[in-house]
């Protein structure tokens, strides 16, 4: 199934997980394939393989395995920096040939030294080449805080417009801790004449190494409620859980009180963690 065809009838609920690391036991995935299939998930969404190159052959396997094994809608990630035209083509092939209907076109991080070579330099472009040649329903990715790499809100909506425009079907967005970013960006996006479902991206933090790693990594805002969980809960790993879990959901809770298309939730391969925010939530999305 299309993503883009589930939204309207309900609120779509979706989950996020990344492949094992090339000498990782793969079994343990698919221990957490089983546990995550149990909530039903609209869809689940494959990261593009954890060290990149030919390892992303795992993120097809798995989003394939999804579909067949588990009759789960599946995602398959594809950043695009780096990659030829004709890379970009044979992965696509295998991807539309292992029957997966969806893609999330990215454009993936710039490697150090700020030189990549390559046929795109922008996610859009990817999205182009894949409406192009491909019939594959498209997501991509933006930002309530806007890119890190856009110097205003106004210049990082006029992207994602080019973006949507050149054949995108559904948004999910990077996670954010205060809702109001993600309502705020929102009504820019609809003034602009975007239109395609936008889900967001709830990442429940549930330490601190991780929350400091994302914010330096993607500029997210720590609002004054989270940073007073953290001062509380920061030195004991259990209630710092609790308490990540509990932000997480009072975050869905509101969103799906404000008429969000989605929530596209990023397991971080914890099921444990999708089980407690999913049964806190089940009844309101």
């Amino acid at each position: 199934m299309r993503t883009a065809d589930i939204f309207g009838k309900k609120t779509v609920f979706s989950l996020e997980v990344f492949p094992p690391k090339p000498d990782a036991d793969e079994s343990v995935i698919y221990g957490t394939l089983d546990r995550l299939s149990d909530l039903h998930p609209d869809f689940i969404s494959v990261t593009y393989g954890a060290g990149g190159g030919k390892n992303g052959c795992k993120t097809i396997r798995i989003a394939s395995d999804l579909i067949s094994s588990y009759h789960t809608t599946s995602v398959a990630h594809l950043p695009c920096i780096g990659l030829k035209k004709e890379q970009a083509a044979d992965i696509l092939d295998q991807i539309s040939a292992s029957g997966i209907e969806n893609v999330l076109a990215l454009r993936g991080d710039i490697p150090e030294g700020g030189q990549a070579e390559g046929d795109f330099a922008h996610a859009s472009e990817l999205v182009s080449f894949i409406r192009e040649n491909y019939d594959l329903n498209i997501i991509a990715a933006c930002y309530p805080e806007v890119h890190p790499e856009s110097k205003d809100a106004e210049e990082d909506m006029v992207h994602l417009k080019e973006k949507v425009d050149s054949g995108v079907d559904h948004l999910i967005t990077q996670f954010f801790l205060d809702d109001r970013h993600f309502y705020g960006f929102r009504e820019r996006a609809h003034r602009a004449g975007i239109g395609v479902p936008i889900e967001a991206g709830i990442m429940p933090v549930t330490n601190k190494k991780q929350i400091h790693r994302m914010v330096d990594l993607c500029g997210v805002e720590l609002p004054a409620k989270f940073v007073r969980m953290l001062d509380r809960y920061g030195d004991s790993p259990e209630a710092l859980r609790d308490a990540g879990i509990a932000y997480a959901v009072d975050q869905i809770t509101d969103l799906a009180a404000e008429g969000v298309d989605g929530i596209h939730l990023y397991t971080m391969n914890d099921s444990n963690i999708a089980h407690r925010i999913y049964d806190a939530v089940k009844n309101i999305i």
